[in-house]
């Protein structure tokens, strides 16, 4: 595993491995025992999800810069003027450690958008240039396809666009698709819309916390709380992994403490917005398919993207 999946914070940053006692974390996650899901929920359809990760897929290697990342953007765009209240596309632009100059947008998408009580659900949409995990060298300069490192997140939260527009939620709901979160090879060249979305988010309307979504579509999931996510976000892992337990899912939900991966949600934390990263880091028999020309659609799952799209969308009507 290369350095910078654990390692990759700067100096000068929180000690991210110093999280809280595993103990904690499982005596909040179990405290609230199973009551079922809320009455009245909307369901989320995995096989819907499914068909946009084979959408995403078909537009090409979504990096930065192609015809496939212009391609989906437009996808996107379109598809959520007519779900969105309120919808802004965030153009940035990025001068890359190797010289490359890159014009990212983050996607915005608000509903219930007066509420003064917002959370904030994100996933990155683009992908990464190449397969630098692939264990044939010569496969390295092939572009990532991105099927569950990117389309996955963007699945889900795209389905519950749908979802939101046609049963208002309860609360501010904001998803956010973020771009440049996997361009690297470095950290400096990476989590870029993440970055810029800490930096420029305004006071009015600022979640009070936020739900990373990323690799979500493994066909043998487990989802671990991440070690970050235990330290600076465990009201919100309490949350998530308590909606998870109502609807079933707890053997999938697992309360012990898993890896520490530095992720997009990072700079939300160090902006001051709780965020939980719900990511299941062991894609593949030994995480073979991560960074390589096997993170295809045939290796991703309906059924899993429905279990967190129901988990989620429990969360949201629950009241968040």
């Amino acid at each position: 595993m290369p350095d910078w999946v654990e390692k990759c914070v700067p100096r000068g940053r929180p000690p991210w491995r110093s999280f809280l006692p595993l103990v904690l974390v499982m005596a909040a996650c179990s405290a609230d025992p199973a009551i079922g899901p809320t009455p009245g929920r909307p369901v989320f359809d995995g096989e819907v999800a499914m068909e946009l990760v084979q959408r995403q897929v078909a537009f090409g290697p979504r990096v930065p810069g192609t015809d496939g990342h212009a391609r989906q953007l437009a996808w996107m765009l379109a598809r959520l003027d007519s779900l969105a209240p309120v919808m802004v596309a965030d153009t940035f632009d990025h001068v890359a450690v190797s010289g490359d100059s890159l014009r990212l947008v983050n996607v915005l998408a608000r509903y219930n958008p007066d509420a003064s009580r917002r959370i904030v659900l994100l996933a990155h949409w683009d992908t990464r240039p190449r397969s630098d995990e692939a264990l044939d060298v010569a496969l390295h300069d092939i572009p990532v396809p991105g099927a569950n490192d990117g389309a996955s997140g963007t699945a889900v939260l795209l389905t519950l666009s749908s979802i939101l527009s046609e049963n208002p939620p309860p609360l501010g709901v904001d998803l956010l698709w973020v771009d440049g979160e996997d361009y690297g090879p470095g950290v400096e060249d990476m989590l870029l819309g993440a970055r810029h979305y800490a930096a420029t988010v305004a006071d009015d309307g600022r979640p009070v916390y936020g739900l990373l979504l990323d690799m979500v579509g493994d066909a043998d999931p487990s989802f671990p709380v991440e070690g970050i996510s235990a330290q600076y976000a465990n009201v919100v892992v309490q949350k998530v992994w308590r909606a998870a337990e109502r609807l079933g899912y707890r053997a999938f939900f697992p309360t012990a403490v898993g890896r520490t991966l530095t992720d997009d949600h990072v700079p939300l934390i160090e902006a001051g917005i709780p965020t939980a990263n719900l990511v299941d880091f062991t894609y593949g028999p030994g995480n073979s398919y991560w960074h390589t020309p096997q993170d295809v659609p045939e290796n991703v799952s309906a059924t899993t993207l429905g279990m967190v799209g129901e988990v989620v969308t429990e969360l949201i009507y629950s009241g968040g």
